[in-house]
C-alpha cells in the first residue's frame, strides 16, 4: 500500500516491553516466531542454486578444487592456475579506485532544480535609493490581474524571509531583500539552497566517515567482484562513545546517538525470495552469528528485553554450522562453534499479529493492516520487536550486483564469468605438468629371463645388474615418451584469451606483459585500457544507482528526521558520484582546462561559472576542492589581498615603447630594430650589412656591377 510509506511513528509507543513474567510462552503463544522462521526456511531454500554458484566462485579464487572434480588414476598433477583471484583481485581494485578518485566517499547533496520552501537564489543592493526597494514577500506566480483567476489573499504569497534557510538569521532583517540573482553591479548574490546543501553534505560525510563506511563499501566491493552481489545496512542508530576527561581528569565519555553503516555479508543475508531488487523486497532477514558478549551487548541498545536476552545465554549456545561454512572454513567439519544464532527481521507484520503480543499501536495507525517492523528472534524468543522508527519506512539495506542476472536477486560476478575457462585453464596446465613429467623421464623395459632371477630392477645410478651366462640380446631397455606440453600451453593461452572476452576485463588491464599488435605501442595501450575502462562502467553504475543513492538518501532523511539544526534543511537530493570518475582524470583536467581558457574570453566571461569550473578542476586532480578552493567570500577577501600585493610590486607591468624608440626587446644598439621576435622600425640594411637576409652572393655581386656598368639616364646627366 503506497500510503503506507508516509508512515509517522512514535518511538514511545511502537515497541513490545520487557515484563516480570516468564518468556517461555512467547514460541508458544506468539505466531510472530513461526511467522518469521518459516519466511527465513522459504529464503534459505530458494537461493541454493546461488549458494552453490558463491561456493564455485570462492574456490576457484582459493585455487581448490571442489568434491565435484574427480581425478583419474593417469591423473597425478593437482595443480590450480589461480586465474580468478587475479582478476577478481584487478577489478576490485579499480572499483576502488573509480569509486575513491575524489578521495571522498562519492555522493554528494545539490538542490534541486526547482526547491521547495527555501529560496534558490536571494539578492540585495546595498546602493539602491530607499524609494526603491520592495517587499520581502513574494507575489502569486499564478496568472496577472484581470484575467479572472485571482486567488485569495495571501493565498500563495510566502515571506522571503522565511525561505532562507541556514541564512534566516543573517538576512532576514535586511530591507530590500529581493528573490533571483542580483542585476547590478553593486548587487550581493547569496544561494541559501546551495549553502543548505553543503550543509548537509558536510555533515553525512561526518557520518560517514565515524562509522568507517569507507572501510564497508571496499569489503563490499569485494564480494560484489567475487560472488556477484555486495550488500551493504544503513543507515541505523547506534549509541557511541566519546571520549571525555573531567577537570579532574576521571574518564567521563559522552554517548551520543548517530547513524551508522555496516557491510554485509552475502552469505548472512536472506532477503524476499520473490523479488528481483531491494525496491519490490517484502521482508530481509539477516543472519547474525554472536558470542555471549556481544549477545550481552544487545541489552544496551533501545528496547532489547533485558530478561528474555538472559533466558537465551543461560539456555546455552545454539549456532548450528550450514554446509557450505565448512568449504569456506579452514578448519576440520567437526570444528565446533559457541555462539548464538540470530535472525534479524526488517519487513512488514500484520497489526492484528503485533496487537496479539503486546505491541501497542496508535490510533492513526490501526486502520492499516500491515506495518514495518524490526524484530530480532534467538532459539525461539523474541529479543526485539519495534515497529519501523524510520520515515518513510523503508528497509535499511542495499543490494548492488557485479552484473544484473536476469529475473533474480542476486547478481553475477567476475569469478563466475569465467568459471569454465578456469576449469579448462587447469586441465591443460595439468595434462601438460603431467606430459613433461613422464616425457622427462626414460621408461625402463627389462627382460628378466636375461637376468639373474631375485635381483632388485629399481635402477639408479651406478646399479649393477647380473645377466645369466650365455643369454643372447639386451635385457633393459630405455622407452622415451614424445613431449606434446606445448600445444597443451598453447590451448592454456587461448583458454586465458576466452577468460578475457568472458569477463571483459583483458590481462593487459592487470598487468599482462608480451602484449602484441596495437598494445605494444602507448597510445595502443591508452586505447587498450580506454577500451577495458568500459566494462567497469556498467559495475560502477550499478554501485550509483543500487547502493550509493539509495545509502545517501538514507542518510538524508535520518537527518531530516532525527538532526534539528536548521542549517541543513532544504529540498535537496542526493546524486551518486562514482560514474563521474570514469573519465580519466588526465582527459578531465585538460578538457576543463581547455574551456577555462575559452570562457575566459571578456565576452563570453560572464556566462561561465568559474567556481564551479575551479573545483572540478581540482577534482580532475584528485585534489579535494573543500581545501583548495574558496567560496564566494573568501574570493573576495582573497582578491582584495591580491590587489594590496600587486600595488607593492615596483614594476606595474609592460608599458608600450614610445616613439622613435625600439620595441620592448630588441637590441637598441641594432639599427634594424630587430630581436625579441617583434618586427621593427629602423633603417633598412644593405648588403653585407649585419641584419641583411637578401642574396649577398656572387648574383648579388654581379646585380651590382651590372648596376653600376648601365649609362646614366637623362635625369641623372641633368
Amino acid at each position: 500500500m503506497a500510503e503506507q510509506e508516509e508512515i509517522t511513528l512514535d518511538d514511545d509507543s511502537i515497541a513490545l516491553e520487557d515484563s516480570d513474567e516468564s518468556n517461555v510462552s512467547d514460541i508458544n503463544v506468539s505466531g510472530i516466531i513461526p511467522f518469521i522462521q518459516d519466511l527465513y526456511q522459504r529464503a534459505e531454500d530458494y537461493r541454493n542454486n546461488d549458494e552453490e554458484r558463491w561456493l564455485r566462485s570462492y574456490r576457484n579464487y582459493r585455487g581448490l578444487y571442489g568434491s565435484d572434480v574427480q581425478f583419474t588414476e593417469a591423473e597425478k598433477s593437482r595443480v590450480f592456475i589461480k586465474v580468478t583471484k587475479t582478476k577478481t583481485l584487478a577489478a576490485y581494485g579499480q572499483i576502488v579506485d573509480v569509486l575513491f578518485a575524489g578521495n571522498k566517499f562519492p555522493i554528494s547533496i545539490e538542490p534541486t532544480v526547482l526547491p521547495e520552501g527555501v529560496a534558490s537564489d536571494v539578492n540585495f543592493d546595498p546602493k539602491m535609493p530607499e524609494q526603491l526597494k520592495g517587499d520581502t514577500s513574494l507575489s502569486s506566480p499564478y496568472g496577472f490581474k484581470g484575467d479572472g483567476k485571482e486567488l485569495p489573499k495571501g493565498a500563495t504569497e510566502k515571506s522571503l524571509a522565511d525561505m532562507l534557510g541556514p541564512l534566516e538569521g543573517k538576512l532576514g532583517e535586511i530591507e530590500g531583500l529581493e528573490e533571483g540573482i542580483g542585476k547590478t553591479p553593486s548587487a550581493v548574490t547569496f544561494s541559501p539552497a546551495t549553502i543548505a546543501a553543503k550543509s548537509m553534505e558536510k555533515q553525512i560525510m561526518d557520518q560517514l566517515q565515524e562509522s568507517g563506511a569507507t572501510k564497508q563499501l571496499r569489503s563490499t566491493a569485494f564480494e560484489m567482484a567475487l560472488f556477484g552481489t555486495g550488500v551493504m545496512k544503513g543507515p541505523f542508530a547506534v549509541d557511541k562513545e566519546y571520549p571525555n576527561w573531567d577537570e579532574e581528569g576521571n574518564y567521563d565519555p559522552i554517548f551520543k546517538t548517530v547513524p551508522s553503516t555496516s557491510h554485509v555479508s552475502v552469505w548472512n543475508f536472506f532477503p524476499d525470495p520473490d523479488a528481483a531488487n531491494m525496491d519490490e523486497a517484502q521482508f530481509v532477514i539477516e543472519r547474525h552469528k554472536m558470542s555471549r558478549t556481544q549477545l550481552r551487548g544487545l541489552k544496551k541498545r533501545p528496547y532489547f528485553r533485558s530478561k528474555v536476552i538472559d533466558e537465551v545465554i543461560q539456555a546455552g549456545e545454539s549456532y548450528t554450522k550450514k554446509y557450505w561454512e565448512d568449504d569456506l572454513s579452514d578448519y576440520a567439519p567437526d570444528h565446533g562453534i559457541d555462539r548464538f544464532e540470530v535472525l534479524e527481521y526488517w519487513g512488514t507484520c500484520d497489526v492484528e499479529m503485533l496487537e496479539d503480543n503486546g505491541v501497542e499501536i496508535p490510533k492513526d495507525l490501526k486502520a492499516y493492516d500491515e506495518l514495518q517492523t524490526n524484530i530480532w528472534i534467538c532459539n525461539g524468543k523474541l529479543l526485539r520487536m519495534v515497529l519501523n522508527p524510520f520515515k518513510p519506512a523503508t528497509i535499511p539495506y542495499m543490494a548492488a550486483p557485479y552484473e544484473l542476472n536476469p529475473y533474480s536477486f542476486f547478481g553475477v560476478g567476475l569469478a563466475e564469468n569465467m568459471d569454465d575457462t578456469q576449469t579448462l585453464m587447469n586441465g591443460f596446465m595439468r595434462m601438460s605438468v603431467d606430459n613433461a613429467v613422464l616425457s622427462g623421464n626414460l621408461l625402463i623395459e627389462v627382460d628378466e629371463t636375461n637376468l639373474v632371477p631375485g635381483q632388485d630392477l629399481s635402477v639408479y645410478p651406478g646399479k649393477v645388474f647380473r645377466r645369466q651366462g650365455g643369454a643372447p640380446g639386451q635385457a633393459i631397455f630405455g622407452t622415451k615418451f614424445p613431449n606434446v606440453s606445448n600445444e597443451n600451453l598453447q590451448l592454456f593461452d587461448k583458454a586465458r584469451q576466452l577468460a578475457d572476452e568472458s569477463t571483459g576485463f583483458p590481462s593487459f588491464a592487470h598487468g599482462q606483459t608480451g602484449v602484441q599488435g596495437v598494445g605494444r605501442t602507448a597510445s595502443g595501450i591508452s586505447m587498450l585500457m580506454n577500451a577495458a575502462a568500459g566494462s567497469i562502467k556498467t559495475v560502477i553504475k550499478n554501485v550509483d544507482d543500487y547502493l550509493l543513492k539509495p545509502l545517501g538518501e538514507g542518510m538524508f532523511r535520518f537527518n531530516m528526521q532525527f538532526n534539528f539544526d536548521p542549517k541543513i534543511r532544504g529540498d535537496l537530493e542526493v546524486v551518486a558520484r562514482g560514474t563521474e570518475s570514469l573519465m580519466a582524470n588526465e582527459v578531465r583536467s585538460q578538457r576543463l582546462m581547455s574551456f577555462l581558457q575559452v570562457a575566459s574570453s571578456p565576452v563570453l566571461a560572464p556566462f561561465a561559472k568559474f567556481n564551479y569550473i575551479i573545483r572540478e578542476i581540482a577534482k580532475s586532480m584528485e585534489l579535494d576542492p573543500e581545501k583548495v578552493t574558496n567560496n564566494m567570500d573568501e574570493a573576495a577577501v582573497q582578491a582584495e589581498l591580491l590587489k594590496g600585493f600587486q600595488g607593492m610590486t615596483p614594476e606595474q607591468g609592460q608599458q608600450p615603447p614610445q616613439a622613435g624608440q625600439p620595441p620592448v626587446g630588441a637590441n637598441p644598439l641594432d639599427p634594424t630594430g630587430a630581436g625579441g621576435g617583434n618586427i621593427g622600425t629602423g633603417q633598412a640594411p644593405v648588403p653585407n650589412e649585419q641584419g641583411f637576409s637578401g642574396n649577398d652572393g656572387q648574383a648579388g655581386a654581379a646585380a651590382n656591377q651590372a648596376a653600376s656598368e648601365q649609362p646614366p639616364t637623362n635625369e641623372q646627366l641633368q
